[in-house]
Parts: C-alpha cells; sequence; structure tokens
C-alpha cells in the first residue's frame, strides 16, 4: 500500500506540534548513554570547577566568560589555568575545556546558563506507543530498516577519499562531523579508526597545510586522534608542525597558522600513549619562531626544557637566531648571557665556535650586547674566542666575527674605542697600543679620535718611537684611502716626543713626513719646538733665525717663541743685552711678556756683571709698571702663561740679582748708597711684591673674577676638544722647559 506524502504530514501532524523534531538534541542528550571517557572528563571538570572555586586568581584576566575563553590562543590558555593554580597539562581543547568551567563557575555567563534552562523547559517526552497506535489505526507501520551504522561507514569512506584526492577542505568538514557525531564527547561516542584521521593528516600534510590555513583543522585533528587512543605518526607531527608555522615575523602565515597553533600541536602529540619522536628541527623552529616574535621568555624556557631536560643538543644556528633576536628585534641584551649560558650547557666551547658561519653569529650577538650593556671586557672576550677558532685560514675568527655585519661591526669599534679611552685615562700606553693594533688586524676603522689619543699617550711617556711608528701608520693608511689624514698638530706632538728623548734622527723623519703630507713646513707650535731644541743649545743666532723665518712666512710668532727665543740667552755665556732688545721686539709686535717671558729674562742677567745687574734692575722696573697696567685694566688672566703678577721664582730670581748687586759694589763696580737709593729698588719691589697694596689689590681682582665665573660645563668628549689640550700642553710644555731654566 502507498500513501502520498499528504497523508503522511498529516498524521504526522497530529502528534508534533510546529517547529518540534521527533528527537530534539536535548532530549537524545538527556537519555543517551554516556562513554567512560566522558564520565572522566566531566569528573576531571568538576574538579578542576571545586579547586576554582576555593581559590582567588592571582593574576590574569580577572572575569573570564565563555566568549573569552574561545578566543584565547595556546600560551594564553596556559597562563589562565597557570594563575588560578590548575592543571596545564593535556591537549589545548582539555585545557581550554578547564577554562571554560572556569568561565561558568565564576558566574560569567549568565547568558549561556538562562539559554540552556530554556532549552530544557522546551523538552517534550514523545509517546511512541500512542503514535504507533494512530499510524496502526490508519492501516500504516513504519518499521527502520536502516543500517544505523551506515552513515558512520558512509563519512569514514568518503573522508578516506577525499584525502586520497588531497581535497583537504572538504576531508575536514566530514571529519568533523563524524566527530561531532560519534566522537568521544558525542552522545553516541565510538573510536574512530586510526586510519581516518592519518588519511586527513597527510591529505594537510601533502598540500603543506595549504599555507598554514589547514593549521587550525590539523591541531583538532591531532587531539582527536589522541583523545581516541592512537597515537599521532612522527612523520605526519613533525611536518605539521613545522608547517604550521609561517615565514612571517609573528610565525602566520597572511593570519593562519602560528606559533600558538605548533604548541598546541606539540602538547597533543606528547600526551599520547606513544608520542611519536619530535625532531630537534622542529622544536628548533618553534624556539627560533618565538623569539623573532619577540616572546623571547617563552622562547628561552623551551630553549631551557630542550637542552635540560630532554638532553638534546640544538644546532647553533638556533643559538644565533635566539642571540641576535634579543640584541636586534626586542632589544634586550642581558637576555644573550642566558642562551650563552645554555649554549655552554649544550657542550659547545665558545673558543672553537667561530670556525662555522653560526658560530661567528652567536659571538657577533655577544659582542653586540656587551656594547649595549656598556661591558668593554666582555666584548672583547668574546673576540678573543674567536680569534682561537681554527679553521678560518686565510682569515681570523674576530676579523670574521667584526665584519659579519654593520651592526657588529659598529659595536666591535664602539667597545675598543672605549677600551682604548679607559687604557689612555690609566696611562697605560702599551694597552692602548695593542688595543690599536687589534683594532687594525680586525678590519676596523680607528677614528682620528682614537688614533690622537694613543700617539699622544705614547709621546706623553716619551715613547718617541713607537709614537712615531703610530704616526707612519696612520699616514700609511691615510695614503691607501683607508683613514683620514692626520692633522699638522699630530706631527707636532711626535716631534716634540722626540726632541724630548734626543732622537734627532725621528725628529727629521718626522718632518720629512709633515711636510710631504701637509705640503708645508708647520705651524706656530713646530717652529716653538725647534726653537726649543735651539734654546737648549744656546744657539741665539738660529733662533733669530726662525723667528724671522716665521715673520716671512706670515706666521705671527707667539709670546711662547719670543720666550724660547730669550732661553737661548741663558746658556753660557749668558747674554742679557739680546734678552732685553728681545722684550722690545715683541712688545713692538703688540705681543705682551708674561710672567715666565720676565722671569727667563732675568735669569739672563744673573751673569754677575754690573751690566747684567743694570739690565735684572731695568726689567723689574718694566715689569712692575706693566703688573701696575694690568691691574688697572682689570684684567686678571686664570692661568700663569698669560698672567703678568711676579710668582715665586720672580722672587728668587729678583733676589739673587739683589745679591750680585751686592757683589758688585763690595767689588767697587758701583758705590753702595746709589746702588741701594737706584738699581736696588726695583729689584726690592718685587722681593717684597706681596706686601704691597698692587698685589692685594690683583689678588682682590682675581678672587673677584673666579668667583663671579660659572663652573665650567663638561666639554664634550669629542675630538676638537682633545686637539685644543695637545695644542695647548706643547705650547706649554717649552715655556715651562725655559721657566724651569730660568728658575735655576
Amino acid at each position: 500500500m502507498k500513501f502520498s506524502p499528504v497523508a503522511v504530514a498529516a498524521c504526522l501532524a497530529l502528534f508534533i506540534s510546529p517547529g518540534e523534531a521527533f528527537f530534539p538534541s536535548s532530549s537524545r542528550q538527556q537519555h543517551a548513554p554516556r562513554s567512560p571517557t566522558e564520565i572522566q572528563s566531566t569528573a576531571e571538570a568538576s574538579t578542576a570547577s571545586n579547586a576554582v572555586t576555593a581559590t582567588t586568581p592571582k593574576k590574569g584576566i580577572e572575569k573570564l566568560t565563555l566568549d573569552i575563553v574561545s578566543k584565547l590562543r595556546f600560551r594564553e590558555v596556559q597562563r589562565e589555568l597557570e594563575a588560578r593554580q590548575l592543571d596545564t597539562s593535556g591537549t589545548f581543547t582539555d585545557m581550554r575545556q578547564r577554562l571554560r568551567h572556569v568561565a561558568v563557575t565564576e558566574g560569567s555567563d549568565d547568558q549561556m546558563a538562562q539559554k540552556q534552562t530554556n532549552g530544557s523547559e522546551k523538552v517534550r517526552v514523545i509517546d511512541e506507543e500512542a503514535l504507533n497506535n494512530a499510524f496502526q489505526a490508519t492501516g500504516i507501520v513504519f518499521q527502520d530498516i536502516v543500517d544505523p551504522d551506515s552513515e558512520y561507514r558512509n563519512l569514514i569512506t568518503e573522508i578516506k577519499s577525499l584525502s586520497e584526492k588531497l581535497h583537504w577542505k572538504a576531508a575536514s568538514r566530514k571529519l568533523k562531523k563524524l566527530v561531532q557525531k560519534y566522537g568521544h564527547a558525542s552522545d553516541d561516542p565510538r573510536i574512530i579508526p586510526e586510519e581516518v584521521f592519518i588519511s586527513t593528516l597527510r591529505a594537510y600534510m601533502e598540500n603543506r597545510l595549504h599555507g598554514a590555513r589547514a593549521a587550525e583543522p590539523a591541531r583538532r585533528a591531532m587531539e582527536e586522534m589522541v583523545a581516541n587512543g592512537h597515537s599521532v605518526p612522527g612523520d605526519i607531527a613533525n611536518i605539521c608542525i613545522k608547517e604550521s608555522m609561517g615565514y612571517e615575523v609573528d610565525g602566520t602565515h597572511e593570519g593562519f597558522g602560528g606559533i600558538d597553533t605548533a604548541l598546541a600541536m606539540l602538547a597533543a602529540v606528547e600526551v599520547s600513549k606513544e608520542p611519536p619522536m619530535i625532531l630537534d628541527e622542529t622544536y628548533e623552529k618553534i624556539i627560533a619562531t618565538m623569539a623573532t616574535e619577540g616572546s623571547l621568555d617563552d622562547s628561552l624556557q623551551l630553549l631551557r626544557e630542550f637542552v635540560v631536560e630532554k638532553s638534546r643538543t640544538p644546532s647553533l644556528k638556533l643559538f644565533a637566531d635566539v642571540a641576535f633576536a634579543c640584541v636586534d628585534g626586542v632589544n634586550d641584551p642581558e637576555k644573550v648571557m642566558t642562551s650563552l649560558i645554555y649554549l655552554k650547557a649544550a657542550g659547545y666551547d665558545l673558543d672553537n665556535i667561530a670556525s662555522t658561519v653560526d658560530g661567528r653569529r652567536v659571538l657577533a650577538a655577544g659582542v653586540i650586547a656587551a656594547e649595549k650593556i656598556d661591558n668593554v671586557g666582555l666584548g672583547l672576550r668574546f673576540l678573543t674566542a674567536a680569534s682561537k677558532a681554527e679553521g678560518c685560514a686565510p682569515d681570523k675568527g674576530d676579523d670574521l666575527v667584526a665584519s659579519l655585519s654593520p651592526t657588529s661591526q659598529r659595536a666591535c669599534t664602539i667597545i675598543h674605542r672605549n677600551a682604548i679611552r679607559k687604557a689612555v685615562q690609566d696611562n697605560s700606553w702599551k694597552l692602548a697600543v695593542r688595543l690599536l693594533e687589534l683594532m687594525l688586524e680586525r678590519g676596523l676603522k680607528p677614528s682620528p679620535r682614537v688614533w690622537t689619543d694613543v700617539v699622544t699617550c705614547c709621546a706623553k711617556n716619551e715613547k718617541s718611537r713607537k709614537a712615531t711608528a703610530l704616526l707612519m701608520d696612520w699616514v700609511q693608511l691615510y695614503n691607501a684611502g683607508r683613514a683620514e689624514k692626520p692633522p699638522l698638530r699630530m706631527f707636532n706632538t711626535v716631534v716634540n716626543a722626540c726632541e724630548v728623548c734626543g732622537e734627532e734622527e725621528l725628529t727629521i723623519h718626522v718632518l720629512d713626513s709633515m711636510k710631504e703630507t701637509h705640503k708645508t713646513d708647520g705651524n706656530l707650535i713646530t717652529f716653538n719646538i725647534a726653537l726649543k731644541r735651539l734654546a737648549k743649545q744656546g744657539n741665539t743666532r738660529a733662533c733669530e733665525g726662525i723667528i724671522v723665518g716665521m715673520l716671512q712666512g706670515n706666521i705671527e710668532p707667539s709670546v711662547v717663541s719670543y720666550t724660547t727665543a730669550i732661553a737661548a740667552c741663558v746658556a753660557d755665556p749668558k747674554n742679557s743685552e739680546l734678552a732685553v732688545e728681545w722684550i722690545k721686539r715683541m712688545k713692538s709686535r703688540n705681543v705682551q711678556p708674561n710672567v715666565i717671558t720676565y722671569n727667563t729674562a732675568l735669569a739672563s742677567c744673573l751673569d754677575g756683571t754690573l751690566a747684567g745687574t743694570m739690565r735684572a734692575s731695568t726689567l723689574a722696573s718694566d715689569m712692575v709698571a706693566d703688573i701696575r697696567k694690568q691691574v688697572d685694566s682689570g684684567i686678571i688672566e686664570m692661568d700663569e702663561y698669560t698672567n703678568i703678577i711676579p710668582n715665586f721664582y720672580t722672587r728668587t730670581l729678583a733676589r739673587q740679582a739683589m745679591k750680585q748687586l751686592k757683589s758688585n759694589w763690595e767689588n767697587g763696580d758701583i758705590d753702595k748708597a746709589v746702588a741701594k737709593s737706584t738699581v736696588r729698588v726695583p729689584l726690592l719691589e718685587l722681593v717684597e711684591f706681596l706686601k704691597t697694596d698692587l698685589a692685594t689689590l690683583a689678588a682682590k681682582q682675581k678672587e673677584s673674577i673666579t668667583g663671579s665665573k660659572a663652573a665650567p660645563e663638561e666639554e664634550e668628549d669629542d675630538l676638537e676638544t682633545t686637539v685644543s689640550e695637545v695644542d695647548e700642553e706643547l705650547e706649554y710644555s717649552a715655556a715651562i722647559s725655559t721657566h724651569r731654566a730660568a728658575a735655576v
């Protein structure tokens, strides 16, 4: 007997109201048997819920909702569970389920609870017996002759077929349907065959997860596979985990996949009954990607587990990637040292790793980190370790580390510069020279400031040969286009050191190099140094010739030039007449004699003659007059080299001139009374200068100027400051030398 669809629908309408079905989902869930797995899961959730109720969260999201939980990533779920002191083991699905129970327990999802309550009120129990009687009364009898397992088998067959054709999207949808209907958490739980998951995962794998688009389906398939008691094969696990991370900075591919997905996969396969072997390269990609993304703490934590707990030996490339992520992307250089601790724990030796490119990258990152935290010694230690590595021929390991990248080259240059500066401050010329040599050996370019510091340090320590050698190296590099031109003042510094050390041949060599480099015979300081050498020899005519040559070359002699020329008059035989003439000449050129000039001229008058004594008296009278002019002008200079106020040496020389005058009158060269009333008066005024009103006024003016001047600001530590100091020291070294000669 056949019945029309209309008749069948009419009969059904007698028992079923519009909008309802035979077996509402809520009714099926209420009466369906529960699997042991589901019961165990429910018990665990209940335990977790009770623990949450008794524990107040210390950190994390204060109020969770189911919507928030569904959006949390793997590491975020872990942190929320840790904040509530809950278990963080198991798959991502298990951890998220625990957190969902937390959300429900905290009472933050009233809408969902209301929805569940409303759903339960709509449940109607169908009276199947009454329904059958009604159909029998009409002669209609329904018999369910469909195989209850047909849909289950059909889904499995379709999944396998689609997977073989690599139609991973369709296979994924079918697998999702299979899990929802027959998975361990469904109303009709069955053990889904292992080959279903494997075929689907291989479809994902063959497509390389379709640019990480299949990363989440693969992760869910792995978790469900483990929940069904199966183990994910090692090749599938490794490839899927690696392919789930793209090649963008955050480990995704156009927003698909990511580190959290990879970590969730890793967690899933590790809790299976027979965990597969996760390859080193898989762990390394996760660690390196996390570091590049900026999650340094997570990356270093996993690196520690990999090395310490799993006793594995990562590649140097991994350490290099992590170290460079610390100094380049996130800029947290101190964490580089943590990664180097794990490198040592893995069995690597810093003194040997520079033989490989990745090892040199590790050391370069260490140097960059040392520069950023201003640890000069540590940076030099890394470069020393690189220099010991074998297998870098024809180059050296430290040279290759320094030239690895512009960043490493800059860091190495700064570290050497700071080390040289410290050595110069400590007056350790040997160390400064060695560091400069290392800079050149490592292909680094010293700045003019570095060259100046080292050469000047050697010159100050009277190491004329080393200073000359360094200067010649500088000139050679300049000629080769690898350094800037050495300034003229550096030649003066070295010439002065050679003069002090009596190295006449070196002096000539440096002067010849100066002429070739700068196309000049020198500047004021150069001529002053030459004057100083001639003055020590007492060669007054040569000194006069140099000053004349300076004037002809449009170089105006300074007070140091004239004072040095006067110093030549102090040597035996003394020539006080020429000394006085030099003072007249310098005044005619508007160059004011200072206290050193007068002291030097007074020293030339101590020849035992009355003429010398008379010139000393005249010089004393002129000096007092100049002092009065300086005080009246209100200009009191701060340093003794431009000041004319008498000092201890001036008074000493005046006393010696007075003793010479006494000898003169005792020898009958001059009347005693006349000597005391005329010649002795200016000399006595110098001796007793501190007791005069003029000295008091000068002292007050100096004190006023000193007090009114603001404290000088700290000068910038640049080349111009150093150059000024070198020039000043060279000029005053000649003046000091003549000053001491005059004092004696």
